[in-house]
């Protein structure tokens, strides 16, 4: 018997899964960055000391 799951989410070569992979490969794209900006925002106030204390150097965070 064949039944439909509405928690499925949409994927493979479908019309419904090609809709859901152009919209939110774009949302996950954006978040990607903002979270690699916060992050360099955040290491970039840290001193050269603590920035050793923590396995990295100045260089190190523009790298990321």
């Amino acid at each position: 018997m064949a039944y439909f799951d509405p928690t499925a989410r949409a994927t493979g070569s479908t019309l419904a899964g090609k809709i859901t992979r152009f919209l939110t490969r774009p949302t996950g794209i954006i978040a990607e960055w903002n979270d690699r900006r916060v992050t360099r925002k955040a290491l970039s106030k840290l001193t050269d000391r603590e920035l050793d204390d923590i396995g990295l150097c100045r260089g190190d965070v523009e790298a990321l």
